[in-house]
């Protein structure tokens, strides 16, 4: 298979060994999650009721696990879609791939910190960190695309143009978006987590319906 001068793939799909590699890397990160939503433990004596009370007691654990979750299974779905339209790849797309896919592999942690001290005095930094990971996630993920996309470098040459476009204007509510989640973090943490859950509600609806 060979390449032009800027490293480009110039024969055929060259995006399997790529979008294999993210699917495994984001499929361990969204797995390593549920690790944080941990079994409580009974002190001697205690019975049912105390364990629906320590039960109730995660309920941080399960709001970071569902909007960490959720986010990152639509940035699969969406990672795969992008993909459909990349025909080649090149060091410079691989390299950014590999800023995407450090951003997902990292999201347990900030999602840990969340469930940690959600409802606690140090609630407001835990969003602060939450968010802000989202924001430089969402950054990543939009040079992901932006860098094949523009003037089409290595989008495949029978994709739908509407298409692409669509792809590029529903990426670019992420970065503001995130971005006032991370000011509003400051501000009101509920909030900041409320756009975040909103965020991640909006962007399973169909390209359209976002735009």
């Amino acid at each position: 298979m060979s390449t032009d001068q800027n490293g480009t793939t110039t024969r055929g799909r060259d995006t399997d060994r790529l979008e294999t590699f993210s699917d495994g890397v984001i499929a361990i990160a969204i797995t390593l999650l549920v690790l944080e939503v941990r079994v409580p433990h009974l002190e001697e004596g205690e019975g049912g009721a105390e364990l629906w009370e320590q039960l109730g007691h995660l309920w941080p654990s399960y709001l970071g696990y569902l909007i960490s979750f959720v986010t990152i299974g639509i940035m699969w779905a969406n990672h795969h879609e992008i993909f459909r339209h990349i025909a080649r790849t090149n060091h410079y797309l691989i390299l950014s791939n590999t800023l995407f896919l450090l951003c997902i592999g990292f999201l347990p942690f900030p999602t840990a910190l969340l469930a940690e001290y959600l409802g606690k005095e140090g609630e407001r930094v835990a969003v602060v960190v939450y968010s802000g990971w989202f924001l430089v996630t969402a950054l990543a993920y939009n040079f992901l695309w932006r860098y094949p996309s523009h003037a089409r470098r290595l989008i495949a040459p029978d994709a739908d143009t509407s298409a692409v476009d669509s792809i590029t204007r529903r990426f670019r509510l992420g970065p503001p978006s995130y971005l006032l989640a991370f000011v509003l973090a400051w501000i009101y943490p509920p909030a900041s987590l409320a756009l975040i859950a909103l965020l991640a509600l909006l962007y399973t609806l169909p390209n359209a319906a976002v735009e």
